[in-house]
Formats: C-alpha cells, structure tokens, sequence
C-alpha cells in the first residue's frame, strides 16, 4: 500500500471519484447541517482540467489541487472510510508537496471546515499554519498554510 502510485484521475474515474468523496464526506452532513462543499462540485470538470489525482486500485484517496501564480490550492483531499489508518492521506499529503515543488510554488493553502475539528488536528502536524477562520457564505472555514521555502 505505501508503494501504491498517485496518478492523474482520467474520465472513466469520475464514478468512483464522486463515491470516494462521497463515502469521506457524508458522515459531516448532520454535524455541518449542510451538505459540504467537496461533495457538490463538478468532478467531471475538475478530472477534464487535470486537478484530480487518485491512488489506489480500487481508488481509495484522492487530492484535488489547482495550481495559481504564488501558491498551489489544495481543494480537497479525501479517503475512503475503510481505508482510513492506512497512511493514504499521509502519502497524499506528501504528493501534495512534491507537485507544489515541481510547480516552482512556495506554498500550498487550503480551509476546512470549523466543525470538521478531526482535519485541524492533522494539518499541523504536516507543517500547515492556522491563517484565520472566516465566514465565507454559509461556511465557517479555518484556513491554512505551508510554506515550502
């Protein structure tokens, strides 16, 4: 498992993109009181621009990342429940710098939201700096950072 690759997602992925982010995200429906943002955006569209990279066979983690002029956004990262413990996220994590490096970027940025408290556990511990937490429509987001150099 520690050796699996991370490759680009293609369109036949679309399918078990949406149920990986699914699976990951639906347990925060009832705490948030909303459905969260990774699980109403267009996955198609973000596999077709390139921002989607997957692991796994079956697929069981996915990042999907954008790049822009001074920092590398990381808009979601997700891992199938059963494969929680298994280091997925922590080799995703590990792609997501590599590919901000390899993009010439000095940070990576990315929000979760407030009441998933289990993500602002973790992004310390992979280097990512609280910035602020902030309203942004009916999201309550704490934003982070990391810069590379």
């Amino acid at each position: 498992m520690a050796d699996e690759e991370i490759r680009p997602a293609r369109a036949a992925d679309v399918p078990v993109v949406e149920g990986v982010i699914d699976a990951a995200f639906r347990p925060y429906i009832e705490r948030i009181g909303r459905v969260p943002q990774p699980m109403e955006e267009d996955h198609a569209a973000n596999v077709a621009a390139g921002k989607v990279f997957v692991t796994g066979e079956p697929v069981t983690g996915l990042v999907v990342v954008e790049a822009f002029e001074d920092h590398l956004f990381l808009d979601i990262i997700a891992v199938h429940p059963t494969a929680h413990g298994g280091g997925v996220g922590r080799r995703l994590l590990r792609f997501v710098d590599a590919h901000a490096r390899a993009l010439a970027l000095p940070e990576i940025r990315l929000y979760t939201n407030a009441l998933m408290w289990e993500n602002q556990k973790i992004y310390p511990k992979y280097g990512y700096e609280l910035v602020e937490r902030r309203l942004d429509g009916p999201y309550d987001r704490v934003h982070y950072r990391k810069r590379l150099y």
